[in-house]
């Protein structure tokens, strides 16, 4: 049973550079509505296409030396970084202990991270990434315990009411936008993968960290004005108690 799991592991260490490169390209993609499966990639200082040879994660940056093989110019160390990341869910997975779960919880790691990146560059959630896991956390209790996709399913619809009636409560009284359809998608998919009772924790633990991180970005010059993502400390915190579910008592 432990080599099984220990190769499970391995398995998701060698394809994790590539989910890395596949979630690059959607980052970049989907907030400006491009096409993510069938256009080829390209230097985005030469336009020259790039080869297979050229789009091996991690070891093709490395080989080149971080320059495209054609002008020599800087390649971006974007594509690095989130090849990267994509390896440390899964050796954050596996730190965790989460073997029965392994699969799932990197999926869910890569999206996660995935949402949270875009959100921190274009203040975007895509509904193209919020929806399927908001389905995948379904699927997930379904596969492991046909009995928690009730529970799971009230959270899903709970995290969303909550948050769409919140901002619309906002907008009414203050004209401002507060919280966008994003953030209500991306809590319910957190309620859709850890369940009701974990929702209020969620909404503590993110508000927690990203009032911290504004406050240490921007600190007196923080006005109430000032648009700030929340999805990647929403995202953090659904992470977080997903694979530590009794950390906050």
């Amino acid at each position: 049973m432990w080599q099984n799991r220990a190769g499970d592991g391995w398995i998701l260490l060698l394809v994790s550079p590539f989910i890395g490169s596949l979630l690059g390209v959607l980052i970049r993609r989907l907030p400006q509505d491009e096409p993510v499966m069938w256009a080829r990639s390209a230097c985005p200082r030469c336009g020259t296409r790039l080869a297979p040879g050229d789009l091996m994660p991690v070891l093709s940056f490395l080989v080149l030396r971080g320059r495209c093989r054609q002008c020599r110019r800087q390649i971006d160390r974007f594509h690095l970084w989130i090849e990267l990341a994509a390896v440390g869910v899964v050796l954050w997975v596996i730190l965790a202990e989460r073997e029965p779960t392994m699969f799932a919880d990197c999926v869910l790691g890569w999206v996660l991270l995935a949402l949270a990146w875009t959100d921190l560059e274009t203040m975007l959630l895509p509904d193209a990434l919020t929806l399927p896991l908001i389905l995948a956390g379904f699927a997930e209790a379904w596969w492991f315990d046909p009995t928690m996709l009730p529970d799971r399913a009230i959270a899903a619809a709970i995290g969303w009411g909550a948050f769409a009636g919140l901002a619309g409560l906002w907008r009414r009284l203050h004209g401002i936008d507060a919280l966008g359809a994003g953030d209500a998608k991306l809590l319910a998919a957190g309620g859709a993968w850890v369940g009701a009772e974990q929702l209020p924790w969620i909404v503590f633990l993110a508000a927690l960290i990203g009032i911290a991180v504004a406050l240490a970005q921007h600190g007196r010059k923080l006005g109430s004005r000032q648009q700030i993502a929340f999805g990647p400390w929403l995202a953090l915190a659904i992470w977080l108690l997903r694979l530590y579910p009794d950390m906050m008592g």
